[in-house]
């Protein structure tokens, strides 16, 4: 890595609910783990996303609770915001679609692509639905796809073969709302022309060779068969179009997946503003040295592989017939696409309105953020789907978190605590002492290498592996059987809370609320994980909102073994993991029991 410049852009969540942890585990835990990791090695870091608050899903959501459509993106947008805050996640900015930034932001960006001819109007059927006259967004609408006879195709993809699809093409179309057969209405809408851009998507893909396995040939094989893809809709809840003719027209709309991908850009420009210096996001979007991160579920690969992409190159000039450099400048396309697989309940995909659904304050407010990133990390759908279960969750919280991790900084620091009352003085190390420091000092550069390219499991498993090491280093040294030599018991002492420091300071970005408490058992003052905050910020002529932000840098967490200062005062040992009982694996929580077959 040799960006001093690190954008990391996390999949912006759906403002029609509470966000479970299916979609934490693929946008939120991952990214913020790379984040800290990154700040942590010196980088430069704007993490920035928000929450998505436009097309017919929200409408359809406030529709049902008998609230205005605003009023209903405004109450999930507190929920979330509270929920991330409530996980750690480092945001430099958390903010929301509904902005007056985000708006004029996505209007300019059509107006590029509109002016380089990268979008187009034309005629097309849209789907409406009969009992209620409004549009059906294409992700509402499922059928039978025609390619691979899969029965519930999606009507902007087919999650089975991966191809491309038009609502209109579905056989036996349905909508996902009502069950109720969609009508299709002659209309006008303005498309991305995603062939005029594949020649230049192409050689730019070619040139990704350290993506992830999955990502990179789902985004080839989608290549082979792009389309125009609508960018409008006829619904009134959106970013208008900027166009004469199209500006004052009540049911023409920018549609939801267009702007919610620009959002990494209004959402820079905002952190820009809102920092002092609005020109600073520059420096994370006009600098090719930059390295641009994106993480997201599967689901979203062919929004941020291959659409934002496109959009980026129309806006640069860079497509297959050319153009003019766009308003922002010559922005920068994504280094890295970092998607993760499904986290399963059951072998059934996480889902609100399916009943699958575990959400993520819920979770917070019995177990604490601690033991949902510690999980999400060692056993997350990083590289294939994962089924979540109660019984391996308590598993691993109770025989790794705590009686591994938790077991050993209790340990060592109770001992030091009760024998010295600080860090002790050590005496000549034994070959044994140093042993163990050198593999502690050796992971930095294994876990950090795995950090780096966003293998987490690798990581976290190789910091657990010290962990163990450093359980058994006690086991046989048996520091309380050494009262009638103290010397050697301090030096065991100070060798096993040297190490606990490194395994500290390593699992700082997967668990950095436990890190800060044990920073502080061993002495330590001040911030030394820094955690987000929830601000209220305005804009001219909007109402007030809810961000998350956070004053990261001056954190005092440095990815290094830092040696520790005998004679430092320790404080007393409290826990820090909870063991579960083991009845919760057999029945879940009320909130969230196992429901038999």
């Amino acid at each position: 890595m040799t960006s001093s410049r690190v954008l990391t852009a996390v999949a912006w969540p759906y403002a029609n609910g509470p966000r479970h942890i299916g979609h934490v585990s693929g946008f939120g835990v991952p990214s913020d783990v790379y984040s800290r990791y990154m700040r942590m090695s010196g980088h430069q870091v704007l993490m920035v996303s928000g929450t998505d608050e436009h097309g017919t899903p929200i409408s359809v959501q406030a529709e049902k609770e008998g609230v205005a459509v605003r009023e209903l993106a405004d109450k999930y947008n507190r929920v979330i915001v509270e929920d991330l805050q409530g996980l750690g996640l480092s945001y430099d900015l958390f903010t929301r679609t509904t902005t007056k930034n985000h708006y004029r932001v996505t209007q300019d960006i059509f107006l590029s692509l509109h002016r380089n001819g990268y979008v187009v109007a034309r005629p097309t059927r849209g789907a409406i639905s009969p009992s209620t006259g409004r549009t059906l967004p294409d992700r509402y609408i499922e059928g039978t796809c025609p390619i691979c006879g899969y029965t519930s195709a999606r009507g902007d993809q087919c999650d089975n073969c991966g191809n491309q699809l038009d609502p209109i093409e579905l056989k036996d179309p349905r909508s996902r709302i009502n069950g109720e057969t969609p009508q299709f209405v002659e209309t006008e809408h303005f498309f991305l022309d995603l062939p005029a851009l594949a020649e230049s998507l192409t050689e730019w893909l070619k040139t990704r060779e350290d993506w992830r396995p999955n990502v990179i040939k789902f985004s080839q094989h989608l290549i082979d068969d792009l389309k125009p893809r609508a960018i409008t809709r006829d619904l009134d809840w959106g970013v208008p179009v900027p166009l004469e003719g199209w500006r004052d027209e009540p049911m023409k709309r920018l549609y939801v997946w267009f702007d919610a991908v620009i959002g990494y850009l209004s959402a820079s420009i905002e952190w820009a503003f809102r920092s002092g210096d609005p020109e600073a996001w520059k420096a994370w979007w006009l600098d090719p040295e930059t390295t641009a991160s994106y993480f997201m579920g599967k689901d979203n690969i062919v929004f941020h592989s291959v659409i934002w992409p496109g959009i980026l190159l129309g806006h640069n000039g860079q497509g297959d017939h050319g153009g003019e450099l766009g308003t922002f400048g010559l922005l920068d396309l994504p280094t890295e696409v970092v998607s993760s697989e499904y986290l399963t309940m059951s072998g059934s995909k996480f889902s609100s309105s399916r009943g699958h659904v575990i959400y993520v304050g819920d979770f917070l407010r019995e177990f604490g953020p601690d033991a949902l990133r510690y999980f999400i990390a060692v056993a997350g759908p990083e590289n294939q789907d994962t089924d979540f279960t109660w019984e391996e969750f308590v598993r691993r919280n109770n025989t790794e978190l705590a009686a591994q991790w938790g077991n050993l900084v209790n340990r060592a620091v109770s001992m030091a605590w009760k024998n010295v009352g600080a860090i002790p003085q050590p005496g000549d190390l034994q070959e044994v002492d140093r042993t163990l420091l050198e593999a502690s000092r050796a992971a930095f550069d294994i876990v950090g290498e795995a950090l780096s390219h966003s293998h987490f499991k690798h990581g976290i498993g190789e910091v657990m592996r010290i962990v163990g090491l450093a359980n058994q280093y006690l086991s046989e040294t048996e520091p309380w059987k050494l009262k009638d030599d103290p010397s050697r018991r301090d030096t065991v002492l100070w060798t096993v809370l040297q190490v606990v420091a490194d395994c500290n300071t390593m699992f700082t970005p997967f668990m950095p609320h436990a890190s800060q408490k044990i920073y502080e058992m061993l002495g330590g003052e001040g911030v030394w994980a820094a955690l987000p905050e929830i601000r209220t910020v305005s804009e001219e002529g909007g109402p007030d909102y809810s961000v998350l932000m956070g004053d990261y840098a001056s954190a005092a967490a440095v990815w290094k073994s830092l040696p520790i200062t005998p004679g430092t005062p320790l404080a007393k040992p409290e826990p820090l993991f909870a063991k579960l009982d083991d009845a919760l694996g057999e029945t879940g929580p009320e909130w969230a029991p196992i429901v038999a077959d």
